[in-house]
């Protein structure tokens, strides 16, 4: 661990325009092991101070140019020396003017004429609590370092985990209900064809008999046989419709999930934003309110070899996020016959990355919140709204693990753009 260097070897400035003080002073300190420099007033003093930052200073208050106070003042104001003990050398012994030492930053007073002692032991005194000071200063530069790291692998480990149980689920889910749909699909055509049969049947009864008892033709007319032949096509149609709906729903989950192919893999982009875009189908098209228009503008990419699942996995978060910024501006975009909107570009501009741009209409992120949305449990979003694993789980699937690059362009009221940049080619280690 590097720490400031022991006291003996300390860097002294001395700054005072006597030069027996000087002398006095700059031999005493040598003598004990010190570097030390010397300035005869105080520009010149800034100046040194600005090259080499010493460890201390011995400031006399009556210089000729600016005193001791303006000095120290002028130190106390930038953030590269406030930090450096200050120790004021003067004649003057009244209390206001150690009061206003103290004010303006000094550390100590030391009072002219010199005692050796005193000296010493003062210097020494403040040279070694700010040795501690800057050893406690790294110590919690480290432990936050340390802090962060934790943080960030916690959110790993949750997002991972909570990852993982939803695609081996959806996984579960998508072979259970596939198993029931094809059961269904495979004789919904079967059922069709009987129940034409059935109609048929009773379209021949019709011909050859067409003076039913009146038993029959009263219940004829309670069924309404014409409107339940006609209706009944139109329910077979729906059942159908629905069946391959639900196909394609677990077509989505497969393709989002991809937990039977291989980690890494060659895939289309374009399929795994549409797979994503019907798992959200009914948060764009949500109950009494107006639905959220998609615009794809999809260019020719060529495959990418990447971690397919986890890609998909950005590319959900991105939109989940962009669906909850919208939600968040619904009153706005009202008031503002404005139509919910969600962007989806991609293009094919650097020879060696894709890019996939999601854009939205929504409340926005403002610019002070920006530098940390990939922090860790950071969320822009209501208390008991967002975890802040999204975006940082997002930006390590990119940037860590792929090599690519996630950037987000946004400020409030005015939506949010979050440009994605991945590497044809995964590079492994």
């Amino acid at each position: 661990m590097t720490v400031t260097p022991a006291t003996h070897s300390a860097d002294i400035l001395i700054v005072d325009d006597m030069p027996d003080n000087i002398r006095f002073l700059s031999s005493l300190l040598i003598e004990q092991g010190y570097r030390v420099r010397k300035a005869i007033n105080g520009k010149m003093a800034l100046t040194a101070i600005q090259t080499i930052q010493p460890d201390l200073i011995l400031l006399d208050i009556n210089l000729p140019d600016m005193n001791g106070y303006e000095v120290c003042e002028s130190l106390k104001q930038d953030e590269q020396t406030q930090s450096i003990p200050i120790i004021f050398l003067s004649a003057l012994n009244e209390a206001l003017d150690k009061v206003k030492a103290f004010q303006v930053g000094g550390v100590d007073y030391i009072t002219k004429p010199f005692q050796l002692e005193e000296i010493l032991v003062r210097v020494k005194h403040h040279l070694t609590l700010k040795m501690l000071q800057n050893q406690l200063q790294h110590q919690n530069q480290e432990l936050q370092t340390t802090l962060g790291e934790l943080r960030k692998t916690q959110a790993q480990l949750l997002q991972k985990q909570k990852m993982l149980s939803l695609g081996q689920l959806a996984s579960g889910m998508a072979h259970e209900i596939n198993n029931s749909v094809g059961f269904i699909s495979s004789n919904l055509n079967p059922a069709k064809q009987y129940v034409q049969d059935l109609l048929s049947l009773i379209e021949l009864y019709q011909q050859e008999y067409p003076h039913p008892s009146d038993t029959i033709q009263a219940f004829m007319e309670e069924i309404n046989l014409d409107f339940l032949e006609e209706d009944v096509n139109q329910l077979i149609g729906s059942m159908q419709t629905g069946t391959e709906r639900i196909q394609a729903v677990i077509l989505a989950l497969r393709i989002f999930s991809r937990l039977n192919e291989s980690e890494i893999k060659s895939v289309d982009i374009h399929e795994g934003i549409k797979s994503v875009l019907v798992l959200l189908q009914s948060r764009l098209y949500p109950e009494n309110k107006p639905p959220i228009r998609v615009v794809e503008t999809y260019n020719e990419l060529p495959s990418i070899t990447c971690y397919a699942s986890q890609i998909n996995q950005v590319i959900f978060n991105l939109l989940n996020n962009a669906i909850d910024a919208i939600e968040a501006a619904r009153d706005r975009l009202q008031a503002a016959s404005e139509t919910p909107t969600i962007w989806i570009t991609t293009t094919w501009e650097n020879p060696d990355l894709v890019t996939i741009k999601i854009q939205d209409n929504g409340i926005g992120i403002p610019e002070t919140m920006q530098p940390r949305l990939f922090d860790p449990f950071f969320t822009t979003k209501a208390v008991g709204k967002g975890t802040g694993l999204s975006l940082l789980t997002s930006y390590q699937i990119i940037v860590e693990k792929h090599q690519g690059q996630l950037i987000c362009v946004s400020a409030p009221n005015q939506g949010a753009e979050f440009k994605i940049e991945i590497p044809l080619k995964l590079t492994t280690t």
